[in-house]
């Protein structure tokens, strides 16, 4: 396993990062364990998750699901590098969502206490929040970081300009700020590249992409449709949609000789910007394949081939302006 640092900071995380938002609900809490006992032994350090995964069991349920699993012992909660999130709602109270103060403070409480931890290694703004200030969102997160319970904070689904925001508020009160972002990022969906990355890059701030196979689409999904699997009503508009990419995408993956579903993680690993993908798997088959990316190596003309299928942009302003 390569690892890398985490943005600026020093602290090394591996080159995939185990999403674990189907633990607890659509993967049973022993099939869950299974999965980060394997992670762990291929050397993957870096876990995500979420104060509200858990759905359908209830929210905090993958939190839950985690806390059992450091209960074992076996050095398991200090090998990891545990991200967790807040922002949504965990109750039908006003003041139990978004990022004030009394939020952060008390929804790191919870985390936790569900996780069984001392400390979260970085924690992540689940959503941007433009009615809070960011000296009150720093206020909180100084606080966190002071007592030990907070090492790292990161944010998600973050316009280029809030990154911007919240480490020039950061710097001003002579703190770290935001080391991270966690980005929906893909061959498919590529508009992070116009501003998002270049300030990523220009603060020190990792990308950690999200649904880095578009839901299943780079997958391979024609070759499983035509297989004879059946695709929900909504991924088949969006088949239908990208058909002629995904099908020139498919055609080049059997040209390398590489699964889709190995290529599109790979090239995001390819990416200057990024630090690690997340891979989110329901099964150990599943986490068996998005293994199989870190040994793709896709080389200049192969990438050029992936842009030409898959356009991407230009760092702003280049992209539309002379």
């Amino acid at each position: 396993m390569d690892y890398t640092h985490l943005g600026r900071s020093g602290l090394s995380v591996s080159r995939l990062c185990l999403g674990t938002m189907n633990f607890g609900w659509k993967t049973e809490e022993a099939d869950s364990h299974a999965i980060m006992d394997r992670a762990l032994a291929e050397g993957i350090n870096f876990f995500d998750t979420a104060n509200v995964y858990g759905f359908d069991a209830g929210k905090g349920r993958t939190e839950e699901v985690l806390g059992s699993w450091f209960t074992q012992g076996g050095e398991r909660r200090d090998k990891t590098v545990l991200a967790t999130k807040v922002y949504g709602s965990m109750t039908d109270w006003p003041n139990d969502t978004f990022l004030s103060a009394r939020n952060i403070v008390r929804a790191c409480e919870g985390s936790l206490r569900r996780m069984g931890t001392d400390w979260i290694d970085l924690y992540q703004f689940h959503h941007v929040d433009l009615e809070t200030p960011w000296e009150e969102i720093w206020q909180a997160c100084e606080t966190l970081v002071a007592q030990g319970k907070v090492l790292y904070v990161g944010s998600s689904n973050h316009a280029a300009w809030q990154i911007v925001a919240a480490n020039e508020a950061a710097a001003r009160r002579n703190f770290q700020g935001l080391i991270s972002e966690q980005s929906h990022y893909n061959l498919l969906t590529r508009h992070v590249e116009l501003e998002v990355l270049p300030a990523a890059q220009h603060y020190g701030v990792g990308i950690i992409p999200w649904s880095p196979l578009a839901g299943g689409l780079l997958g391979g999904i024609l070759e499983k449709t035509e297989g004879g699997r059946r695709s929900e009503e909504r991924n088949q508009k969006r088949i239908e949609e990208h058909r002629p990419a995904l099908e020139a995408y498919e055609a080049f993956c059997r040209d390398i000789g590489h699964a889709p579903g190995d290529v599109g993680l790979a090239w995001l690993l390819h990416q200057p910007a990024v630090t690690a993908p997340i891979v989110g798997p329901r099964t150990m088959e599943q986490f068996d394949s998005a293994l199989r990316a870190l040994d793709v190596t896709l080389d200049e003309e192969q990438l050029a081939r992936l842009d030409a299928i898959f356009p991407g942009y230009k760092a702003a302003p280049m992209e539309y302006a002379w």
